[in-house]
């Protein structure tokens, strides 16, 4: 999302004061999100992510103190910023559809832009101790998802919906949002926010053709 990252100032005098980026420690970063979603946060340690970077520990100790940091880092931050963009898509949305709609695209296209980081918070349900830094990531998913929950109930508060499970609902379409980064090619004939459309359009208006007179 090109809201995610101020454009550069490319003039001398910008470059001269502005940090130079640590190719390094983006090296161990990108490293360490791979591993965490593959393997998940229990399953990885620290000596896996200097072994990939081919660094020693100590060098790795130079960027980040311990493993949490570096989940905190990935995890946690890309979850924060999930949340705050969405959050401000669905509060401009005009109606509670339109709320609904606006939570699915702004996440889809969050998580095209950095699936490794997607995955890897989704898998933070699925480590099995209860650590820290899982049960901040599930208390940030659960504000992620109660925010859907809370567009669903306005839109069958409002008559735009059926009545309905809430919970439930909103399990159907975080499924359905989840799975995309398992299966979608993002240089594939349709776009992440195609797959979106055509996947609100099968749950809002059903998969069964009207019935012949």
């Amino acid at each position: 999302m090109a809201t995610r990252r101020p454009a550069e100032d490319t003039t001398p005098e910008a470059d001269s004061v502005k940090p130079r980026v640590d190719n390094r420690q983006q090296q161990i970063i990108d490293i360490a999100c791979r591993l965490f979603t593959r393997r998940g946060y229990e399953g990885t340690s620290l000596r896996d992510i200097a072994e990939e970077a081919q660094i020693t520990k100590a060098a790795l100790y130079y960027h980040f103190p311990n493993k949490e940091a570096l989940y905190h880092r990935i995890v946690l931050d890309a979850l924060r910023a999930l949340i705050y963009h969405v959050r401000a898509a669905v509060d401009l949305a005009p109606s509670p559809l339109e709320k609904v709609r606006q939570f699915m695209l702004v996440s889809a296209e969050f998580m095209d832009a950095d699936r490794d980081s997607w995955m890897a918070g989704s898998n933070a349900f699925w480590m099995g101790a209860e650590s820290e830094p899982r049960m901040l990531a599930v208390a940030l998913r659960n504000e992620y998802e109660t925010m859907l929950r809370t567009c669903i109930s306005e839109a069958i508060n409002s008559g735009e919906f059926r009545k309905s499970n809430v919970a439930m609902t909103g399990r159907f379409l975080l499924s359905a949002l989840n799975q995309i980064s398992r299966w979608h090619n993002p240089k594939g004939a349709m776009s992440i926010r195609e797959v979106i459309e055509q996947y609100l359009d099968m749950a809002l208006h059903g998969l069964q053709a009207p019935a012949k007179a």
